[in-house]
């Protein structure tokens, strides 16, 4: 029997993490379901960045030794419990989208298997249907460094695809259409076995579940903090080298910042000891405040607690919506609860289709077919305009990520009636819904 408003109230009251919610700067009348896109400010971002801004101001250049220049490191620091890490193996910088190159490139000289076609593995594995810079650095890489590029489809387990010319896999935890949440350890064994190493992409794991990776056996990962981490839009991501891992060689993005003695100017580079290796240019200070400030709040999380209350939120949700998906020709993607992220994805096929993804399937459409879905952007145009924000994602998948640090359940079950009123009005016809931003 579905909850009734009173029942969720309840919930709320008796919710152990609760009191985070009142640490975020949300409109409001908003209903925020997309931090699985852009995480909710912290409060104390505002104060952290003015703080930075007035150091500028009074310290101009000598800023830099009061604890900018170290940030990068530090805040690696801070985050490593977060990642099941170890102090020293996590660096705040750059994107995903260099560290992965960073990555791909240093693996794969620390192997001596750079250069040339005639190396033992001269194959990236990467996993199709995957977020697309992802792929696209595969892409670049294997262009670039003389390597093969090969796809799992999406879904599917490693096995027919790992033989001893596979060098590096690369593998989302979460996948960011589906949810779907892979084995780490099982995975990194399975990898490691064949003598090949895996990079973890923890985009849309870190900050929205307990994640080990010393235990898991991971040796190398990235992710990024603007997420689930609240660290700002544009915040610096990071990278993960296990300690045993970090001087085998040169990173390929061999900037200044990276180097054993930057401030030495010398004309040949040394590459630093440890993580530090892996720094490339100059970082921004500001952005750096606003993401220690959310890191702060982060330290007093139970990992567990948020992960049990995630789960919820996400079972209230469907179970809320009772019908009405079937109803209106929708199909739920989300994965069952062992086997996920902290999302929900929703799918309306084309007036018509037949081919629509089964309940629970991993398999969201593919891009490019036919019968993508053309009313999901305008669903989600419709429920912002309530104060109900998701996302979308082509072809034709709407998002509802579930952030437990900001989410009550009343606002789980109240964005369901939301969308149930959505669909039984058919809102999302109205033409201002259809209309496009370049940001979906």
């Amino acid at each position: 029997m579905p909850l009734t408003l009173d029942d969720v109230r309840e919930l709320d009251r008796q919710d152990p993490l609760a009191s985070f919610k009142s640490r975020f700067a949300l409109p409001a009348g908003t209903i925020y379901l997309d931090g699985n896109s852009l995480g909710a400010q912290p409060a104390a971002a505002t104060n952290a960045v003015e703080a930075l801004m007035a150091q500028w101001r009074d310290k101009l250049i000598q800023g830099w030794n009061q604890g900018w220049f170290e940030a990068p490191e530090r805040l690696g620091n801070r985050l490593a419990g977060l990642l099941g890490a170890e102090l020293g193996e996590v660096l705040v910088t750059d994107t995903i989208t260099h560290n992965l190159f960073k990555l791909l490139g240093y693996i794969t000289e620390g192997q001596g298997i750079t250069g040339g076609q005639g190396r033992a593995r001269p194959v990236i594995l990467s996993e199709g249907g995957n977020f697309p810079t992802d792929g696209y650095i595969a892409q670049g890489f294997c262009r670039f460094g003389g390597f093969e590029h090969r796809v799992v489809p999406e879904g599917e387990a490693l096995d027919a695809y790992l033989d001893d010319r596979v060098a590096v896999v690369v593998l989302s935890h979460v996948h960011y259409r589906t949810g779907r949440l892979r084995d780490m350890a099982a995975i990194t064994r399975q990898v490691h076995a064949g003598g090949a190493e895996i990079i973890w992409d923890l985009a849309h794991s870190a900050g929205a579940l307990p994640v080990d990776l010393a235990t898991c056996g991971v040796r190398y990962a990235v992710g990024c903090t603007y997420k689930y981490l609240n660290g700002g839009p544009g915040a610096p991501a990071f990278l993960y080298v296990r300690r045993d891992c970090q001087d085998r060689a040169w990173q390929p993005l061999s900037g200044w910042l990276g180097h054993a003695s930057p401030f030495a100017f010398e004309a040949d580079y040394t590459p630093a000891p440890g993580i530090s290796r892996f720094r490339t240019g100059t970082h921004s200070p500001l952005a750096y405040a606003a993401l220690e400030a959310s890191l702060t709040l982060w330290e007093e999380v139970d990992l567990a607690a948020l992960r049990r209350k995630s789960q919820r939120l996400i079972e209230l949700f469907r179970e809320s919506l009772g019908d009405c998906l079937d109803e209106h020709g929708i199909t739920d993607i989300t994965p069952s609860e062992a086997e996920r992220g902290s999302q929900v994805g929703l799918v309306k096929p084309d007036h018509g289709s037949s081919n629509a993804p089964k309940h629970g399937s991993s398999n969201a459409p593919k891009h490019g077919s036919s019968n993508a879905p053309k009313h999901g952007y305008a669903i989600v145009q419709a429920l912002i305009e309530r104060g109900v924000v998701g996302d979308y994602r082509e072809p034709g998948l709407m998002r509802f990520g579930f952030a437990p640090l900001y989410l009550s359940h009343e606002d789980v079950w109240q964005a369901a009636r939301h969308l149930r009123e959505v669909l039984a009005a058919t809102e999302y016809l109205e033409p201002r819904f259809q209309q496009r931003g370049a940001v979906t």
